[in-house]
């Protein structure tokens, strides 16, 4: 009887001996199942470290120049509708300049070229800075500083600025833009939509080389830039901005793109991938002229002028040119004491310069800007059906001119 009362005992004991046996090994086996799972995190992180550390041409491009990429503030005195002040009650005739607070007309970037043991220079767009009050200028850091307009031209859209040179650490190189090749790397730099987007970074090629870039100005001037076209983003913002190569050096300083168009043809359609930059040898020109007279002297010939494509049929009989001559300016007047005085006379359809043919305003403008004070230049126009060609030495500049 007691043999047979033991073996249950005996039974349950081994069931629990299994029982632990099996706990214990499932334990175990978690165990390792988290050491292993640990070991791969472990992993993960490691080769996500690496990751962000990888160094491409165009990282290495963009860190050479961005610290000398700056954000440029344009403050303007508020209207007298939108000062606060005068919804109070404030006499409306009170000086706005004496009373009413600054406040942001307009944001660009600017790059930095030049710096000595006082100052640092940058440069800009013109239309950047055009009508300022005072210009604060955002470095790389963060650091604030008020900049000193040197000298501005509406015709290249360019401006020198300076700053304390206390804290600038970097200063961009310019690159030699007459060597340029389409295809090659193009990375933008700069502030798209203002200062809160600083230091943008967006790549693309150069699209082409010496493009007309043709606007207006705030004036009503016709402005005909020669530019470089790059698909990388240009935005809003970017104004001013560089445009480098992928060995970091300035190629161009960015000024506009196009957005839309409404081009016979073409219809109002969007346009994506159209930027413009001036490029760096022509900046370098006019920042020297900028630098030394605060202005740019360029050549006038003295005369008004229309597009002959502009006129009517009706107008363009009466100037008895040639029926094959479609394009070209007709000349409206001759201002006196000018160097067209004597040359050319009202009427006269200018269609070259120096050998070079004249479709329009831009295209004069264009080529009489490339000459320097002093120089002579061949006009060839028509006079009625009569074909001519005048030498005229450009004496006078732009200032000369009567308003």
């Amino acid at each position: 009887m007691e043999n047979k009362q033991s073996s249950p005992l005996k039974k349950l004991i081994k069931t629990c001996f299994i029982i632990g046996l099996g706990f214990l090994g499932g334990l175990l086996a978690s165990l390792v199942v988290l050491q292993s799972n640990g070991n791969t995190t472990v992993t993960q992180v490691a080769t996500t470290k690496v990751t962000s550390q990888n160094k491409t041409s165009t990282t290495e491009a963009v860190k050479v120049v961005q610290d000398a990429v700056v954000s440029v503030v344009n403050y303007q005195n508020a209207s007298s509708t939108g000062n606060i002040s005068s919804l109070f009650g404030q006499n409306p005739e009170t000086n706005l300049n004496e009373n009413a607070e600054l406040q942001v007309a307009g944001e660009g970037s600017g790059v930095i070229y030049k710096k000595d043991k006082k100052y640092a220079y940058l440069v800009t767009n013109n239309h950047v800075i055009q009508g300022a009050e005072k210009i604060e200028i955002l470095l790389a850091d963060g650091t604030k500083a008020v900049g000193e307009l040197i000298g501005s031209d509406t015709y290249s859209d360019l401006a020198v600025v300076r700053i304390s040179a206390e804290k600038v650490k970097t200063v961009a190189q310019f690159a030699d833009s007459s060597s340029l090749t389409v295809g090659e790397t193009a990375i933008a730099i700069g502030s798209p939509l203002g200062s809160e987007y600083a230091n943008s970074v967006t790549q693309g090629i150069v699209s082409s080389l010496s493009r007309t870039v043709t606007s207006t100005s705030d004036t009503g001037q016709t402005i005909s830039t020669n530019a470089i076209q790059t698909d990388a983003a240009i935005n809003p913002g970017n104004s001013g901005g560089a445009l480098i190569n992928i060995q970091g050096q300035v190629i161009g300083i960015n000024s506009s793109k196009i957005s839309a168009t409404s081009k016979s043809g073409l219809g109002g359609v969007s346009v994506e991938g159209m930027g413009f930059a001036i490029p760096s040898n022509d900046v370098v020109e006019i920042i020297k002229q900028l630098e030394e007279n605060g202005s740019v002297s360029r050549p006038a010939l003295g005369i008004s002028m229309v597009n002959l494509s502009q006129l009517s049929t009706s107008a363009i009989s009466q100037l008895k040119i040639p029926a094959d001559i479609t394009s070209g300016i007709v000349v409206a007047a001759v201002q006196t004491g000018m160097p067209s005085e004597g040359k050319l006379e009202k009427y006269d359809v200018i269609t070259e310069i120096d050998g070079q043919e004249v479709k329009d305003t831009s295209d004069l403008q264009s080529l009489l800007y490339k000459h320097s004070l002093g120089d002579k230049m061949t006009v060839t126009f028509y006079r009625g059906s009569e074909k001519r060609t005048e030498t005229i030495k450009l004496t006078k500049s732009t200032q000369d001119l009567s308003n």
